[in-house]
């Protein structure tokens, strides 16, 4: 009987904040194809790193090019991690879970209350029982520089304007509640806020390297029991008003020290950049910006790929 060669790994794509630029995805989607061996990329397995709403002008008909990959691409699988802004979003269209513990969303605004007169948090229809990110997300910021970008802001804080025009209703209007498919909102419903994979390839100067493998919008937070973090992230904990493994900074860029013991690779995207440093991975070199690619990350080759509005790469 004739011996069987090792199994060939399994082609990983991690693909970075779209923030509602359908022909960058598109554009990426098609690059990714004519990369990637065919057989391999038909089998794929496909995470979309969170932040696929809001700054660009196609919400809409991203979230429709996402729903429709399962029915196209059968045999790959998808994972479609939550962001930010899709946390906000989901909040705003009243799909997020709400709190385990039985109390009111309310109970979160609380902590921030000092920033809802310059984020002019959304007090329309439906507010008294919305998450704070959801307030954050529909309302309509005072200040009109976002110093930080050197842009201006699109509606609010989260620059949602162009995800409520996407959907044919002007900024901060609660009809977006009605006017949001029902697809639509189970598929921001059933957005996971981390994915863990046992045995994920990357090539190293010493060859295949076999590691664990944790997506997660932002990071994970360092001086955290990682354990106690995953346990968090995937009950979606909802009455926490911020949570920092998707919309954190400086705390989750790191890899927590003590998931240096077995190799673990923590890929992300959220940070605006393009950052591939030993088994920390962030994916997001477009940010939202007009003029940025869309970017992926290919395991076990660690070949970036991207999309941008003309096709190349």
């Amino acid at each position: 009987m004739a011996e069987t060669g090792p199994t060939k790994p399994r082609v990983v794509c991690c693909i970075g904040d779209i923030h509602g630029y359908i022909t960058k995805l598109q554009n990426l989607w098609t690059n990714l194809e004519t990369t990637i061996d065919p057989l391999d990329f038909q089998s794929a397995l496909v995470i979309f790193l969170g932040d696929y709403c809001d700054r660009g002008p196609d919400t809409k008909k991203v979230v429709d090019f996402l729903i429709n990959l399962p029915s196209k691409y059968p045999n790959q699988k998808h994972v479609f991690l939550s962001g930010n802004h899709d946390l906000a979003f989901a909040a705003f269209v009243r799909v997020l879970p709400p709190p385990v513990d039985g109390s009111e969303f309310s109970e979160g605004w609380k902590e921030y209350e000092g920033n809802e007169q310059r984020e002019g948090w959304f007090k329309g229809d439906g507010y008294e029982r919305m998450h704070l990110q959801g307030r954050r997300w529909g309302g309509t910021i005072t200040v009109k520089n976002n110093v930080a970008k050197g842009t201006q802001y699109k509606g609010s804080i989260y620059d949602a304007g162009t995800t409520f025009e996407s959907y044919g209703v002007p900024h901060g209007s609660a009809d977006l509640v009605k006017g949001v498919p029902d697809e639509h909102k189970k598929f921001l419903a059933n957005l996971v806020w981390v994915h863990e994979e046992d045995d994920v390839c990357i090539e190293t100067d010493d060859g295949i390297k076999h590691c664990k493998l944790i997506a997660v919008h932002g990071g994970l937070e360092k001086g955290k029991d990682v354990k106690e973090q995953l346990k968090f992230l995937k009950a979606r904990d909802t009455r926490v008003p911020k949570v920092e493994a998707l919309s954190g900074r400086k705390n989750v860029w790191d890899i927590p020290e003590e998931l240096a013991a077995s190799p673990t690779i923590v890929v992300s995207g959220h940070h605006g950049k393009l950052h591939v440093e030993g088994l920390r991975l962030i994916i997001d070199e477009g940010g939202g910006y007009e003029d940025r690619p869309v970017a992926a990350i290919v395991l076990p080759s660690m070949k970036i790929v991207r999309g941008r509005d003309d096709l190349t790469t």
